[in-house]
Formats: C-alpha cells, sequence, structure tokens
C-alpha cells in the first residue's frame, strides 16, 4: 500500500461521508479502519464511508457492470456494510462528475440495494431514482423511555420504521438504538424516523441510522416517511393514479420525495464536496493495532 490514500469529505442535507477513489478496488478497507476514518475526534469524521470503485473489479458488483460502470461499496460509521444510502448515492454521484468519471445528465450507480438511475443537473441537485418500497404486513412497535408509538414498517432496500409523533424532541437523543417490538421484524436491526408534519405534503423527521446513531439526513429514510405518510393521508399513487411529492425536512436540510403510480420513487436533493486531501497510510496502520 501506498503512503498516501487518497479522499474526499462531501456530504447531502449534511449527511456526511468520507469518500475513498479506488477505481481498482486494490484498497483494504476493514471494518475497524472504516471506523477510524470516520471517526470525528480520531479520524476525518463522518456518518460513512463511500468506497469509490468499479463494479467490475468488485465480487458484489461483477453482475452489475453491464448497467452500471461504477459501485458505491458503502459503509456505516461504525465499519459495517449497508445495503444502500440515497444520499450517499447522491454524494457519489456527485463525486463521479467532479472527478471526470461521468457528464451531466443520466447515470447509473450499482449499489447494494441494485442499479440506481442517477440524474445530475445543472444546477447541483442531484436525482437518484430509488426503487420501490416494500411494505411487509404486521405490527410494529418503537419506544423512547416511557412514550411508545405503532410505526409502519417500509423497506427501501433497507429496513425501516416510521413513526408519528406530536414533537420531535419526543425521539429522545437518539444515541442508543431505539427499542421495537417484535425483535423478529427486524434481526439486523433498522432505521428509525420520528416524524411531524409541518403542513400540506410537508413533513420533518429526526433519524437514528443503524450503525451511524442519529444522523442530520437519511435519504432511504426520507424516501420511507413519503411513503408511510402518503397511506396515511389515503394518497397512495397505485390507488389514486397521481403522483405522490412531499417535501421532507431533515435536521441538514430539505428533501423532495416523489413517489409514482408504478410504485417508483425519485428522491431530489444537493450534493457537495467539501475537501480533499491524502490519509497517512502510517496513521491508518496505527489506529488498527
Amino acid at each position: 500500500m501506498s503512503t498516501r490514500i487518497a479522499f474526499l469529505k462531501g456530504h447531502g442535507t449534511e449527511n456526511d461521508f468520507v469518500i475513498i477513489p479506488d477505481p481498482e478496488n486494490v484498497i483494504d478497507l476493514p471494518p475497524a479502519a472504516v471506523a477510524a476514518l470516520c471517526d470525528r475526534r480520531a479520524g476525518i469524521g463522518g456518518d460513512g464511508l463511500l468506497h469509490v470503485v468499479r463494479s467490475a473489479t468488485h465480487p458484489e458488483a461483477e453482475e452489475m457492470a453491464a448497467e452500471a460502470e461504477w459501485f458505491m461499496d458503502y459503509r456505516n460509521g461504525d465499519g459495517s456494510v449497508a445495503e444502500m444510502c440515497g444520499n450517499g448515492v447522491r454524494v457519489f454521484a456527485h463525486y463521479l462528475h467532479r472527478a471526470g468519471h461521468v457528464a451531466e445528465g443520466d447515470i447509473a450507480v450499482a449499489t447494494r440495494g441494485g442499479v440506481k438511475p442517477v440524474h445530475i443537473a445543472k444546477d447541483g441537485d442531484v436525482t437518484v431514482g430509488m426503487g420501490k418500497a416494500r411494505l411487509p404486513e404486521g405490527e410494529v412497535t418503537v419506544s423512547v423511555g416511557e412514550r411508545s408509538w405503532p410505526a409502519r414498517n417500509v423497506n427501501m432496500g433497507n429496513p425501516h420504521a416510521v413513526a408519528f409523533v406530536d414533537d420531535l424532541a419526543h425521539a429522545g437523543d437518539l444515541f442508543t438504538p431505539p427499542p421495537f417490538a417484535p425483535a423478529s421484524v427486524y434481526p439486523d436491526g433498522v432505521n428509525v424516523e420520528f416524524v411531524v408534519d409541518r403542513g400540506p405534503r410537508h413533513v420533518a423527521l429526526r433519524v437514528h441510522e443503524r450503525g451511524s446513531g442519529e444522523t442530520r439526513s437519511c435519504g432511504t429514510g426520507a424516501c420511507a416517511v413519503a411513503v408511510a405518510t402518503a397511506r396515511r393521508d389515503a394518497a397512495d399513487p397505485a390507488v389514486t393514479g397521481t403522483p405522490a411529492t412531499y417535501t421532507v425536512d431533515v435536521p441538514g436540510g430539505r428533501l423532495v420525495i416523489t413517489e409514482h403510480p408504478d410504485g417508483e420513487i425519485e428522491m431530489t436533493g444537493p450534493a457537495v464536496i467539501v475537501a480533499e486531501g491524502e490519509i497517512d497510510a502510517e496513521w491508518l496502520g496505527g489506529a488498527l493495532r
């Protein structure tokens, strides 16, 4: 390994990421290395890490290489692997454009949640086709302290529990995962969204992302919230035949989510690169000891 490893830092509505460009997939990034890089005091700091590799070079993405040249090998801030990250895809696409790998317009990005269509607009906003939501049957409850709420189970390629509350402060500190029941519903943990209304087709959320704690934004979470809210509002596009668009405020900004009658969901929002530099490989090696 070289003594220096290139990195960038970016965010999408303040959901922030360490970006490691590695087209040929030669950099070893074990969970401990990812956690060290994402550490906000001893490392670079981030909610997660975007490992940028060509699909053909990664065993989990080889079969998608014909559809998408680039694979977003996404890791949570604790080093664990995640299926998908909506804000991460926007930042990933923005990086590809900034680096000259892709042009403005339509591209495809491979993820563990499948190939995602992406549109890079001239104004800098990025729209991601997030696929269709699945809504598993069964009752779910989430709790904070002595309060409990029914939650809607929504899967966006990763699991979500969406609870409507009277006040976002009721979500507590969100440092630790809110308890949920029954435990069998989410055997690998869950992202939990607490939601309040702000106006017609306008909601706000706070979220605990599994593996990261409370984050400033969660793209798949915003999509899950829009889907759950549309069902609550009797605005299911598959029933009404009309797209349902919701403005979703997150602590770090604003996302616009549209669900179409065929179930396909689009998310639009900003993506920003704030810095680039080099990681000292000696420091990283020391962090792993």
